[in-house]
C-alpha cells in the first residue's frame, strides 16, 4: 500500500461515538490504517480504517457507497476484509464483515497483536517483518489448476510479494510452492498474497532459503 495518503474528509470524531447505547455484539477498536476496497461494480478506491470489531469496519472513503453493497477492502495489517455495507456517513461508511469463523480468529489474533505492541492509534507498517528470499524463483498454482513461474520479491511469515505478469482478481486462492494464501493487493510489478496460517520460520527457510 503506498503510504502517501488521499484527500478524505476531515473524520473527527469516530461515527460509531454515539451518546446512545452502544449496542453492538463486539467492541470496536479505534485504530487509523490506509488501505483499498474494492465496489460491487469492480472499481477500486482508496479508504483509510477509523475502527474494527471482529464483526465490522468503520472507513473514510473518497466515494459514496449504497446500502448493503457488497464491499472488499485491503489492509496490509489484516489482509482482504469483505462483507455488505450496513451504515454510511458524511465522509464514509461501515461495513459488517462477512468472513469464516477461521479468518474472525485470525483477525482477533492481529488485532491483539497489534495492541499489545502499543501501536495504535496510526499503526504503519506489516504484522511481521518481510526479508528477500535466497531461493525467490517459485510456482503458483491458481485454483483450477493453473500454475505459473514467478518470482518472489520478499517474504514474511504472514505473506509474500510476489513478480508476475498474473493478476488474478483479489482474494483468489493461491498456493506459492506448497505454502496455500490469497490475493490481497495487485501492485506494479505483480501481486502481494496473505498466507491462510502464520508461518514458522523454519518452513519458510526451508521453502525460499535464509
Amino acid at each position: 500500500m503506498t503510504a502517501s495518503a488521499p484527500h478524505f474528509a476531515k473524520s473527527g470524531p469516530s461515527p460509531f461515538s454515539r451518546a446512545a447505547p452502544d449496542r453492538r455484539l463486539h467492541r470496536r477498536v479505534p485504530i487509523t490504517l490506509l488501505g483499498r476496497f474494492m465496489r460491487a461494480n469492480k472499481q477500486e478506491y482508496p479508504c483509510r480504517m477509523i475502527d474494527i470489531s471482529c464483526g465490522g469496519v468503520a472507513t473514510m472513503s473518497p466515494v459514496d457507497v449504497e446500502m448493503g453493497e457488497h464491499i472488499i477492502a485491503i489492509f496490509d495489517q489484516f489482509g482482504g476484509l469483505e462483507g455488505h455495507v450496513s451504515r454510511v456517513f458524511d465522509g464514509g461508511f461501515a461495513y459488517r464483515l462477512a468472513i469464516s469463523a477461521h479468518r474472525r480468529e485470525k483477525l482477533v489474533a492481529t488485532l491483539m497483536f497489534l495492541i499489545n505492541r502499543h501501536q495504535m492509534p496510526g499503526i504503519e507498517g506489516r504484522r511481521h517483518d518481510r526479508v528477500m528470499p535466497t531461493n525467490n524463483v517459485q510456482t503458483l498454482t491458481v485454483d483450477g489448476g493453473l500454475s505459473l513461474p514467478c518470482k518472489v520479491i520478499d517474504v514474511s511469515l504472514s505473506g509474500a510479494s510476489i513478480e508476475t505478469a498474473a493478476r488474478p482478481p483479489l482474494l483468489t486462492l493461491v498456493t506459492l510452492g506448497t505454502l496455500r494464501g490469497r490475493i490481497v493487493r495487485h501492485h506494479e510489478c505483480g501481486i502481494a498474497l496473505e498466507f491462510m496460517d502464520v508461518q514458522q520460520p523454519t518452513v519458510l527457510k526451508r521453502s525460499f532459503g535464509d
